[in-house]
């Protein structure tokens, strides 16, 4: 069993709000997971373009993936980000 962990789009129309979670590979992408590690508001990371300095700060706010560890552990034990969650995780560090 592949094990990938990605988004899921919660939410309404033109507000989303993801959670991060860990799934079988072959789940749908609001189907079934193994465990919820983290969640995503990118409403809350838009900022101005005057303030781009303070980018890497908001998207901190907004996204928090080591909830009790949990995300970095299954990182650990081998688990795939999608090409989506590998982005946010490089840009919050």
């Amino acid at each position: 069993m592949g094990v990938r962990i990605r988004f899921a789009r919660f939410g309404r129309k033109k507000l989303p709000f993801y959670r991060i979670y860990v799934a079988d590979s072959r789940s749908k992408r609001d189907g079934r997971f193994l465990e919820n590690v983290g969640y995503y508001n990118p409403i809350t990371g838009k900022v101005p373009f005057s303030e781009r300095e303070n980018l890497v700060s908001q998207v901190l706010l907004c996204c928090r993936f080591d909830a009790c560890r949990k995300g970095w552990y299954w990182l650990s034990v081998g688990a795939q980000p999608s090409n989506a969650v590998a982005r946010l995780l490089a840009r919050t560090g």
